[in-house]
């Protein structure tokens, strides 16, 4: 294809894809990719809501009630681990779809249970599903936007967890007032369907493709997308392509790629970075519940408490994502995982003092502020320290590590719960936050603004 008087074919992929202007193709994809993620994130949020219905329903113990709720992250685990690896061999479209379809079905299942048992085993299909798709959407749009604002746009995408987060609250809150449990989960199995419009809206990643040396199929969609650009910007020509990135080819993938001399550091700072971070967040939002009715507040025994307060991530995200590119994707890590420490302390010992109504809102909304801002920097960050042939891989690995932390957490803290009581449990939660934080502090590297083939090697 030639621009001008230059035959851009000549130049690798990721020059031609870098120096497009972010306009309207760009955020349509966004939109798709992120509507997908929401979908999977309100199933993932709704267990928050429901679990104590399905333990009455069931006549389920605290400790078989733990174990349901941890089904998803099981699954969750298994799929994350596989998908990263099934998407750097077989590209990255085709699994993001079946992850789609697993959820679907899956939740779809859940609708259908008949007892705990059978419930805890459609769990964890939903959740192989949801851990395919997660690290996935992260994958395939980090590989479309150019760098100037990749990390805005992966932020964005992962700030819709706490909206998602509202709306399955807000959803629980009208279903459950006239339906059971169950309506929640075939509701949530109908947009799997939207897999129709990710098929036909979002081409194969021409990075992944020239990484596996398919040219001619990378070439058609890069042009593909080029002329789309000049049309939606009504513009001849593009700015011209800037040889920046080494185009050189590598045999090694996947794993091989991700424990190599070269990744080593990254590999092992990322896992312990997602393994801290899941295990404080989701060991301390699946007790919030219980921990905050055993304060005694009336106003923490309301569903809508946990809304309330959710809605402090909202602010949290956006602030993330234009943070990670005015700040830095490190230094915005470090921040919101040090700003999640210190407010999980202040709102943990809040609540174990009898603060008002008000105030647990404002310090609970202050904790969410920065976690939710956590998730979005997570997102932006992971896909950015691995190449092509090893992203979906990386991406897959560091949400494995973070989904065993988020199987251990609600353990953990049931066991240490009657030594320590409510206020120990929030130290435990800050100390995580604060553990991972140094870890990045330490060991991370900074990525903004880079090309992703150059600062991945």
């Amino acid at each position: 294809m030639k621009m001008g008087n230059v035959d851009v074919t000549c130049f690798g992929v990721a020059d031609r894809l870098e120096r497009l202007p972010v306009c309207g193709y760009h955020r349509w994809l966004f939109m798709i990719i992120s509507l997908a993620f929401f979908f999977d994130n309100v199933d993932l949020a709704t267990m928050t809501f429901v679990l104590g219905s399905i333990k009455s329903e069931f006549g389920l113990s605290p400790a078989q009630a733990g174990l349901l709720g941890s089904a998803g992250f099981v699954g969750m685990a298994c799929g994350a681990v596989c998908s990263g690896m099934l998407a750097d061999r077989f590209g990255r479209k085709p699994v993001f779809q079946i992850s789609m379809v697993v959820w679907g079905i899956g939740s779809l299942l859940c609708y259908t249970a008949s007892d705990a048992t059978e419930l805890g085993i459609y769990r964890v299909l939903l959740g192989i599903g949801m851990g395919m798709e997660l690290p996935l959407a992260q994958t395939l749009l980090s590989e479309f936007i150019p760098a100037k604002s990749r990390g805005k746009y992966l932020a964005l995408m992962d700030g819709n967890w706490p909206i998602a987060f509202v709306c399955a609250g807000l959803l629980s809150y009208v279903v459950l007032q006239s339906h059971n449990w169950r309506m929640l989960f075939l509701i949530e199995s109908i947009p799997a369907l939207f897999l129709f419009v990710i098929r036909r809206s979002v081409p194969e990643s021409p990075r992944w493709l020239e990484s596996q040396r398919r040219h001619e199929e990378a070439e058609q969609i890069v042009s593909s997308i080029e002329q789309t650009v000049m049309s939606k910007l009504k513009i001849d020509t593009l700015p011209p392509v800037t040889l920046s990135v080494d185009a050189r080819h590598h045999e090694a993938r996947g794993l091989k790629v991700l424990w190599s001399c070269a990744y080593r550091q990254r590999t092992m700072m990322v896992g312990v970075l997602w393994f801290f971070a899941l295990l404080g967040f989701y060991g301390l939002n699946t007790w919030l519940g219980a921990l905050l009715q055993a304060s005694g507040s009336a106003v923490t025994k309301s569903v809508l408490f946990t809304v309330y307060i959710s809605l402090g991530g909202i602010p949290g995200f956006l602030t993330a994502a234009w943070a990670v590119e005015h700040w830095g994707r490190k230094a915005t890590c470090v921040a919101t995982l040090l700003g999640g420490a210190i407010m999980t302390y202040v709102f943990g010992h809040a609540a174990q003092w009898g603060a008002s109504s008000a105030g647990l809102i404002i310090t609970g909304a202050g904790m969410q502020f920065f976690a939710f801002g956590m998730w979005a920097v997570l997102y932006a960050y992971t896909p950015e320290l691995y190449p092509s042939r090893a992203r979906a891989t990386g991406c897959g690995f560091a949400s494995f590590c973070g989904r065993i932390g988020a199987l251990l957490g609600p353990t953990l803290i049931g066991w240490i719960l009657p030594v320590v009581q409510q206020g120990g449990v929030f130290i435990f939660g800050a100390t995580c936050f604060a553990i991972a934080s140094l870890v990045v502090l330490r060991f991370g590297v900074e990525t903004r603004g880079e090309v992703l083939e150059a600062v991945s090697e």
